[in-house]
């Protein structure tokens, strides 16, 4: 069995007196897609927003492969655990929707830009470097951007785009980063069942075509089920469960926490 490509381990995290995550442990397998789930309230953004360094863990660890050596993010800046290959969506969408669509992929590679142009000098002088990086960066967002149905879209500004179709372009910006991981948040929120469909094929295929490791947060449980190669349900905090979707879907557990009743009534 290979490493985990992040390993979680008895994390925890409190704001004064409320115990928002209570010692969780999992691992996240390189290649796979790993979903969260829960009732509202059990902790999945907060765990999110610990591993993107938006939350300093109260107690527990964040192990990241970074292929070849294995770091600690916890007390890590956002901005450095992106540098390490950790890119993330959130509940609510946060494009700029007065830029184009191109520009919004654009804007997820200014800190490899910025470095190409040895910060602005060579874009300045034009240099053949800052000219190579430049078309490599529009070369990926057009990649992306094919990918998900948005190369025809690529002028236009992102706040003309359909939900959906924004939604879509959240995930190929974040996309653009060349994560090892990519955490979604809640990403099939507000879309129809055809939509959802098409994003459960988009992720599947990340992972068995370009081995990018996706943790989940979802709602939609067509979506988790389909897609998932394991699922970690939390409840209040704390992890109630863990196994493959068929096991989750047979636990007596999560089906309390799903239907607010103690697991000992449920049959």
């Amino acid at each position: 069995m290979s490493a985990p490509l992040l390993a979680i381990r008895d994390l925890t995290m409190r704001f004064g007196g409320l115990l928002a995550i209570d010692c969780v442990s999992f691992d996240v397998a390189p290649g796979a897609v790993t979903a969260l789930i829960g009732p509202n309230g059990a902790g999945k953004t907060t765990l999110f927003n610990c591993l993107t360094g938006f939350y300093r863990p109260t107690a527990g660890n964040l192990i990241l492969d970074t292929g070849g050596a294995r770091r600690e993010l916890a007390g890590l800046t956002g901005h450095r655990i992106a540098r390490l290959g950790i890119a993330r969506t959130f509940q609510n969408i946060r494009l700029f929707p007065r830029m184009t669509v191109l520009e919004n992929l654009m804007v997820a590679q200014h800190t490899a830009l910025m470095r190409a142009s040895v910060f602005s000098i060579a874009g300045l002088l034009s240099l053949a470097s800052y000219r190579r990086a430049e078309k490599e960066a529009i070369d990926r967002a057009r990649y992306w951007l094919d990918r998900v149905g948005l190369l025809s879209r690529a002028n236009a500004e992102a706040g003309s785009l359909a939900y959906g179709q924004q939604r879509r372009l959240e995930i190929v910006r974040a996309l653009c980063t060349e994560p090892r991981l990519l955490c979604l948040d809640e990403p099939a929120a507000g879309l129809n069942a055809t939509e959802s469909g098409e994003l459960a094929r988009f992720l599947r295929g990340l992972t068995t075509e370009l081995g990018i490791a996706v943790l989940l947060i979802e709602h939609d449980m067509s979506v988790v089920m389909g897609v998932s190669d394991r699922i970690v349900v939390l409840d209040y905090g704390r992890k109630i469960a863990e196994g493959t979707p068929a096991e989750i879907r047979a636990d007596k557990a999560v089906i309390a926490a799903y239907l607010g009743e103690p697991a000992a009534a449920v049959a």
